[in-house]
């Protein structure tokens, strides 16, 4: 079994450290990209806007079939593919972590983090025209100062219009019910999830983590209520089958060996466990994506 390919940033414009813009008909009709069709994990943040044709895009095992007007996120460290598509055409913005905090205010990139978080928002968002134009305008200014400037102020126009861009992103998404910048409680939210993405193969108690955030396990759960409202345990669940899912498409080891990386003292309770949450067995799942 190949492992699962870790694609990471990487950009030959020195003067742009951080930051590319790439065309998706160019990037889909690359033959010498075969990887980009199979499932593979990104260690920077990704925008998607899809400005003609048809096709789909997997992110984290689920396919989002998108047309003109739909915009994909996708976070660092997710795993995602594409699709061969004859017409499909868009812009795909690429961007790091450091990059954002380079010019946005700490408050900034968490807001900023949130529309790429696939807990507290959908990676997909369908624009009706007005939002699509006002979004593709900025992109072209971006695409406009990325290609055609090569100067000292070309960087600093693309993050402000970058900032731009989300912050109207957020506009969007505050109108379809989604006000998530005002929410309570993410900090502790944002905290418990990188948590449990650390160590949900050490435990999947909620008490545990209340343990480790210094609050009882009642404060817990109406931190995750009041963000995704969903108990502490089934934002757990979610994270450690999603973290199981890449690591059967990702390594080699066998199903049992695989039960006992992910903390399950026996396989028997980790095929369980694993049907339970996925509606599939490891190697159904493991068939299908590998």
């Amino acid at each position: 079994m190949k492992n699962l390919q870790y694609i990471k940033f990487h950009n030959q414009k020195s003067s742009h450290p951080g930051f590319d813009l790439v065309k998706l008909e160019k990037l889909l009709s690359h033959e010498g990209n075969p990887e980009i069709t199979q499932l593979h994990k990104i260690g920077f943040f990704h925008i998607l806007l899809i400005t003609g044709g048809k096709g789909a895009h997997t992110i984290d095992f689920t396919d989002y079939p998108y047309a003109k007007g739909t915009l994909l996120t996708v976070r660092k460290d997710q795993v995602h593919r594409f699709f061969k598509s004859t017409d499909a055409k868009g812009h795909i913005l690429l961007f790091t972590e450091d990059f954002l905090a380079s010019h946005f205010s700490k408050t900034e990139v968490l807001r900023s983090f949130q529309l790429f978080n696939e807990l507290l928002s959908s990676p997909k968002l369908e624009l009706n025209q007005s939002d699509f134009q006002e979004i593709l305008d900025l992109v072209l200014q971006i695409e406009s100062e990325y290609k055609e400037h090569e100067d000292e102020f070309s960087i600093g126009i693309i993050r402000s219009a970058l900032h731009m861009l989300v912050i109207k992103l957020f506009r969007i998404k505050a109108r379809k019910g989604n006000k998530l910048v005002k929410r309570k409680y993410l900090p502790e939210f944002l905290q418990f999830q990188k948590l449990v993405e650390e160590k949900g193969f050490e435990t999947r108690k909620a008490s545990d983590y209340a343990q480790l955030m210094n609050c009882t396990t009642k404060t817990l759960n109406n931190f995750c209520r009041a963000i995704v409202d969903k108990s502490a345990k089934a934002v757990i669940d979610e994270i450690v089958i999603t973290q199981i899912k890449r690591l059967l498409i990702n390594t080699p080891l066998s199903i049992t060996e695989i039960a006992y990386a992910a903390g399950f003292n026996e396989p028997t309770n980790f095929y369980k466990y694993f049907k339970k949450h996925s509606n599939s067995s490891p190697e159904v799942f493991r068939k299908t994506y590998a």
